[in-house]
């Protein structure tokens, strides 16, 4: 999957290499089909990561909304023209400095100019997926892999999704999703927004899904070859669903508890002892209605994990923050864990 969507987006760079539109890095595949703990084969979709950064000419301001309390931390893109008079070779007009009428007699419109990806002067998180979906659409009869495989699109809002079938398996789920990396940290604002909340299509909530398949991949590093961590999170995983625990509440808990336990002791004859240390855990955060995020202000990173200035001196986000403010919602909770506990 991963080889395919890569060739796909050096497709795009083709298609697009004419004109002002967001530059693509290489995909980076995230989540849990690739980090090695999806608990339901028929639910499994691949998700893949497509850096943006701006075109020649233009810079992206990250803007951090700070208005009202937060589940998450919600960005604004800026999309701002720059001189380019000084650049060497003089291989485009300034957008800022030549004539109007040069500009448009000899160049491709700016970003701020087409509006096929901002909306004002602010990335347009929608516009985006939309172009996205366009280039799967075109670039896919390029690739030699069409000849084996079919695609189906699927619908889009804040992210392109589509499906790769081969012969009579079954088809293979993939999303593309997109963003703006923090500096050269491992943090980026991204497409993807919290489930029934609405997100206005200029607003880039913060994503550490690039950050988080690092930080496992750190693990594995380290890991014995019998460690079963992975097989850990998937267990409590799958037998939460239906719960109202998240599987990402249950990522959460397991990150947390791989900074605190020896990765020596998550070999396979510790197994039970893991699974019971898990469900302690998240047993404890329900009863304090508290379970911190991750990476929002927590010192105890590994040092490869790379982290915006001042990010681990942040308030950190309480995941559970809903059950602090619904009695009924942490009653609820409580009882659901009892339930599956017995």
């Amino acid at each position: 999957v991963k080889s395919i969507v890569e060739a796909l987006v050096l497709v795009f760079r083709n298609i697009t290499s004419e004109g002002f539109q967001p530059v693509m890095k290489l995909p980076i595949a995230v989540g849990s089909a690739f980090e090695g703990w999806s608990h339901r084969e028929e639910d499994i979709v691949y998700r893949l990561f497509v850096p943006l950064s701006p075109p020649s000419g233009h810079t992206f301001h990250l803007e951090l909304d700070t208005e009202g309390e937060k589940m998450e931390r919600n960005f604004r893109i800026h999309v701002k023209l720059t001189c380019t008079c000084a650049s060497e070779p003089q291989e485009m007009l300034c957008f800022l400095h030549h004539p109007e009428e040069e500009l448009r007699r000899n160049q491709k419109p700016s970003l701020l100019e087409s509006q096929v990806f901002c909306t004002g002067s602010y990335l347009d998180v929608n516009k985006t997926a939309r172009w996205f979906y366009q280039l799967v659409r075109a670039s896919w009869v390029i690739l030699p892999q069409s000849a084996i495989w079919r695609l189906k699109m699927l619908p889009f809002d804040r992210s392109c999704k589509f499906q790769m079938k081969r012969n009579s398996a079954s088809p293979l789920t993939v999303e593309l999703m997109f963003g703006v990396q923090q500096g050269k940290s491992n943090i980026f604002v991204g497409n993807q927004s919290a489930e029934g909340i609405f997100t206005p299509s200029t607003t880039w909530p913060e994503t550490y899904a690039v950050a988080e398949t690092k930080f496992l991949s750190h693990i594995a590093e380290k890991a014995h070859k019998d460690s079963f961590h992975l097989k850990c999170l998937q267990i409590c995983s799958c037998s939460l669903v239906g719960t109202g625990v998240s599987s990402y509440i249950m990522k959460t808990v397991v990150m947390h508890l791989l900074t605190i336990i020896s990765i020596s002791r998550w070999r396979r004859k510790y197994f039970l002892l893991r699974l019971q240390d898990i469900m302690r855990f998240l047993h404890s955060c329900l009863e304090d209605k508290c379970l911190n995020h991750f990476f929002l202000g927590n010192k105890n990173l590994p040092a490869e994990i790379k982290l915006p200035l001042g990010f681990p001196m942040t308030e950190p986000i309480n995941l559970f923050q809903h059950l602090e403010q619904d009695p009924d919602a942490h009653a609820e909770a409580l009882r659901n864990f009892r339930v599956l506990h017995e």
